[in-house]
C-alpha cells in the first residue's frame, strides 16, 4: 500500500525522472526480499545499495529510538549514496517486504556517463530529502503533519498520474521478476 505521505515523495522523485530512468533503474537494480525482523542497513555498516521501498514497512532507528518508518515509494541508503559515510541508523524490515537494490558502483556509473540521467536523479533525490525533512521538522515541532492535499500545487497534481503509473510498473516488473 502507497500511503499518502509517502506518495507525495515517490511523486517528486518518480515525475522528475523519465520513462527511461525508470527502466535502467529496475534493470540496474535487483529485487531483494526483505523478512519481517531482518536488518537492511545496520548503522555504521557501509551499504553498498540505494534500495527503493516496493512493498513493506521498515523502521529506521538511531541512538536506540525510532526516527521514522519507510513504506512504499521511500528510500534507504540515500544519504550515504550523496556522503560515502557509513549509514547514521538502522533500517529494520516491521514486516515481509521488498526492495529494488540499486547498486552504488552501477548508478555512480550511469551518472558519470549520463549527465542529463544525474541531473535529473539528484534533483530528484532533492525533492525527496527536501519533503522528508519537512515532515521531520514538522513533527519535532509538535505541529501536526499537515494534510498535504491542500497544499499540490498545479505541477504535483499534473504529475500525480505519471508517478503513480511509474510506481504502478516498477511494482508489476519486480514482482514478475
Amino acid at each position: 500500500m502507497l500511503y499518502p505521505y509517502c506518495m507525495r515523495k515517490a511523486l517528486h522523485f518518480l515525475s522528475i525522472l523519465n520513462d527511461s530512468d525508470i527502466d535502467w533503474l529496475i534493470a540496474a537494480g535487483t529485487r531483494r526480499e526483505v523478512a519481517a525482523g531482518v536488518n537492511l542497513i545496520e548503522q555504521g555498516r557501509p551499504v553498498d545499495c540505494v534500495y527503493l521501498v516496493i512493498d513493506g514497512a521498515f523502521s529506521v532507528r538511531s541512538a536506540g529510538r525510532e526516527a521514522n518508518r519507510l513504506f512504499s515509494g521511500e528510500f534507504a541508503g540515500e544519504i550515504s549514496f550523496i556522503d560515502s559515510a557509513p549509514p547514521a541508523a538502522t533500517v529494520h524490515a516491521m514486516e515481509h517486504g521488498f526492495v529494488l537494490a540499486i547498486p552504488r558502483r552501477r548508478l555512480n556509473a550511469r551518472i558519470a556517463e549520463d549527465a542529463a540521467f544525474g541531473s535529473r536523479f539528484y534533483h530528484a533525490l532533492c525533492m525527496f530529502l527536501a519533503e522528508r525533512l519537512r515532515k521531520s521538522l514538522e513533527s519535532h515541532s509538535g505541529g501536526a503533519t499537515p494534510d498535504l492535499s491542500e497544499d499540490l500545487s498545479i505541477e504535483d497534481m499534473d504529475g500525480i498520474g505519471i508517478a503513480g503509473a511509474r510506481f504502478d510498473w516498477i511494482q508489476q516488473r519486480l514482482r514478475s521478476a
